[in-house]
């Protein structure tokens, strides 16, 4: 048994995944003792998305299962995990097979070597491979990350990335009130008006078409400007987000390193 064992909660919402989600599950599975849980939300799949994810719970108790009761959008389902979880360290991962779950270990690392409390797997620091697809997509995302970036004060590369990985005490105390896809840019606003070290690590990652499934159209993207400018200027500045920024940073100043790096050794 490592001091890693159990330090992790991988949290996946899905919808429409039947044809993926299995597969992706026992990827991130084959990780080892590291995986404390893996959160499946299924956020009112129309398809056997439900029927493929109880068929690996029967294999493997690390994965917990939970059903929207109709389709609100990948915010509400990750409000929803984040209130199922309770590992130190806390991934996002999505159910297709865009991102590969072997990377994770690379994406942690930062958090669990004392270094961060908060990491992203970049695309645009693509350290093995990268399908090569929209151009207007990367246009999108290189215009999100620059408007996020002006009002942050950081410089990420990659701020709509699925990879979002977190020490819980940072995560956990943030109450989600964005819709759809609009968690991507409520997390990285919330978290730079904290104290938190922020990281980024290079990941592959293998699009999907549209016609193969991708789901994110030009509305997310013009909700997205909206998002950057609310949460960055507006929402940081409300009770709720004074409370958040006031507990992480509480949370943050009396743990000078992660509760896993501590017990490395």
């Amino acid at each position: 048994m490592t001091s890693h064992d159990g330090c992790l909660s991988v949290l996946m919402p899905a919808y429409n995944e039947e044809g993926t989600i299995a597969g992706v599950l026992r990827r991130v599975l084959a990780l080892g003792p590291m995986v404390k849980e893996i959160v499946v939300v299924d956020d009112g799949s129309k398809d056997g998305t439900a029927s493929s994810v109880e068929a690996v719970v029967a294999e493997d108790p690390r994965v917990r299962f939970f059903r929207q009761p109709r389709n609100m959008g990948k915010t509400a389902a990750i409000r929803e995990a984040l209130a199922q979880c309770d590992a130190e360290i806390i991934i996002i991962q999505d159910a297709d097979l865009e991102y590969d779950p072997a990377e994770i270990p690379a994406v942690v690392a930062p958090i669990l070597e004392g270094h961060a409390d908060v990491a992203y797997g970049s695309r645009f620091l693509v350290r093995r491979a990268a399908r090569v697809l929209y151009f207007y997509h990367y246009l999108a995302n290189t215009f999100l990350t620059f408007l996020s970036n002006v009002l942050t004060n950081r410089n990420f590369t990659d701020i709509e990335t699925c990879y979002k990985a977190f020490r819980a005490g940072v995560v956990k105390p943030m109450i989600l009130t964005s819709r759809g896809f609009g968690m991507e840019v409520e997390m990285t606003a919330m978290v730079c008006k904290t104290r938190a070290r922020t990281y980024e690590v290079p990941i592959s990652y293998y699009g999907r078409s549209y016609e193969e499934g991708k789901k994110i159209g030009v509305r997310d993207g013009l909700m997205a400007i909206w998002y950057i400018i609310y949460f960055n200027l507006v929402a940081p500045r409300l009770s709720a987000g004074r409370k958040y920024i006031r507990e992480v940073n509480a949370f943050l100043e009396n743990s000078a390193k992660p509760t896993v790096a501590d017990r490395v050794g």
